[in-house]
């Protein structure tokens, strides 16, 4: 009889039902997406309207990751409240990530450095730029946003770099910024900047480790590339 009730009740409200019933891996993105919406229009159930959303960024949760408010208001029965659900549930869960980073990290090789920036510089669709300091055993103290620039370019001040490192007692460090392009060749600006914030280095003994170019596909890193 509960199944007969369930299946009676209105489309929008399975999702929910189904998650209790099954839990929450039995649902499908779709299905999750309309759990946050909520309800769909008079013409479009939520998991209808769920899937042609999803389905407008290819169904791959790594571009929708990148949506933006303006992007979701073009859709028919999503208003600004819904809009605003769904993109503090994608930083919510991409916060997640970044409270599971270790602490006290140790540092052996970029890849490794590239999964701890993924929780700061994954899924941007803005240039952003990241002080990562270590003590002497080579583990991670802190990670700071040194500064927030458009599309195409972010300014990094090596004063502002070089104080934070100080600030906190910091041994080496590693910066990094990404690239929302995709392209992880590093431009003329990054070239000159990365040799004088080494050289800087060396002369205080706070030695520059790496830069990390990183994108949501890869990276690139100077010191991998003898580029230090």
């Amino acid at each position: 009889m509960e199944q007969q009730g369930i299946k009676s009740w209105a489309e929008d409200d399975r999702p929910r039902e189904k998650l209790i019933l099954k839990g929450k891996t039995a649902l499908s993105d779709a299905e999750l997406l309309a759990i946050i919406i909520g309800s769909g229009t008079r013409n479009k159930s939520a998991v209808e309207l769920s899937k042609e959303i999803l389905s407008s960024f290819g169904n791959n949760l790594s571009e929708f990751s990148r949506v933006q408010i303006s992007d979701l208001l073009k859709f028919n029965g999503i208003g600004e409240a819904k809009a605003i659900n769904i993109i503090a549930a994608l930083e919510l869960g991409r916060r997640r990530q970044g409270s599971e980073t270790p602490s006290k990290l140790k540092v052996v090789g970029a890849a490794m450095v590239y999964q701890h920036l993924k929780p700061f510089l994954g899924d941007l669709n803005h240039e952003e730029f990241y002080l990562i300091m270590l003590n002497h055993a080579n583990e991670i103290i802190h990670t700071k946003q040194v500064s927030k620039g458009g599309m195409s370019s972010t300014i990094a001040d090596g004063k502002i770099i070089f104080n934070m490192a100080l600030t906190f007692q910091a041994s080496s460090i590693i910066i990094s910024h990404n690239h929302p392009s995709g392209n992880l060749n590093p431009s003329s600006q990054d070239l000159q900047l990365t040799k004088s914030l080494h050289e800087f280095g060396k002369y205080i003994d706070l030695p520059l480790l790496d830069h990390i170019i990183f994108t949501d596909n890869g990276y690139f890193s100077f010191a991998e590339q003898s580029l230090l």
